[in-house]
């Protein structure tokens, strides 16, 4: 049975940059997003560049019969899925009773519903196989309440409580559970929540998601348990630990107002 690393939210930003970096290592892959056009591209140049066999399924995690169906699908082949990587994400920014519910549910369907059904179905077959590897893509807004962004910070701080805890529980049966929490990465999820970094987006705040890619490739290799990308990042992180509760708020709050297109009144 051929062994697979299985991305989802692969077709672009960091899930890319991820499957580009475990391709480089050698691992056969299956990429999972909802654009066929992107992924049969980027299936074909990977398996060209790195000689690894890359699959790719089209799926919209947020539609509860797609998911299912790919589930069904990966549990009928032949597919051995060593490592599965929890990329697919999206933000939302702004009052959060001003947003549009849609949109918000939306968001929870895709950066919890989905990545828990995931975690739950190939932990379980890597349970009973004795090994694995599991990969969930939070934030540095998993360590603090974030106004403005409400959903999405409560959305990735889910995310890691949810994988440091099957971490534990997961431990003696052979898998290993890593959570990956950048900071501010170059990719396209700035625009998609709406948001505008400006100048920021140029400056050495912000990384590269190539960069993200091989420093959480690198974690995983050390069985990291939280891989925090960069040193700002890091240090960030440590702040909003020690710092009073009261602060972190009033902090993140002012952060995320600043990157608004439209400050609220």
């Amino acid at each position: 049975m051929s062994r697979y690393a299985l991305v989802t939210g692969a077709s672009s930003g960091i899930g890319l940059a991820l499957a580009e970096a475990l391709a480089r290592r050698g691992h056969n892959l299956i990429l999972v997003a909802r654009q066929r056009e992107a992924l049969e591209s980027i299936a074909c140049e990977l398996a060209q560049r790195f000689a690894v066999d890359v699959l790719f399924l089209t799926c919209n995690l947020a539609e509860p019969r797609q998911l299912s169906g790919l589930l069904q699908e990966l549990e009928e082949s032949d597919h051995e899925i060593d490592l599965l990587v929890n990329n697919a994400g999206l933000g939302t920014s702004g009052p959060y009773i001003e947003q549009d519910w849609g949109r918000e549910q939306h968001l929870i369907e895709v950066n919890m519903l989905a990545l828990a059904r995931l975690c739950h179905a190939f932990g379980g077959r890597m349970a009973e196989q004795g090994g694995g590897q599991i990969l969930n893509v939070a934030s540095v807004a998993a360590f603090q309440p974030g106004a403005w962004m409400s959903n999405y910070s409560a959305s990735k701080a889910y995310v890691l409580s949810l994988s440091e805890g099957l971490r534990e529980e997961l431990r003696s049966r052979g898998v290993k559970v890593s959570v990956l929490c950048p900071g501010p990465t170059r990719t396209a999820f700035f625009r998609g929540a709406g948001l505008r970094l400006g100048r920021l987006e140029r400056g050495t705040l912000v990384m590269d998601a190539e960069q993200v890619a091989r420093i959480a490739v690198r974690g995983l290799e050390r069985n990291q348990a939280i891989i925090v990308p960069g040193w700002r990042n890091a240090l960030l992180v440590l702040v909003h630990r020690l710092a009073p509760r009261w602060l972190v708020r009033k902090v993140s709050a002012a952060i995320n107002r600043a990157v608004l297109p439209v400050a609220p009144l």
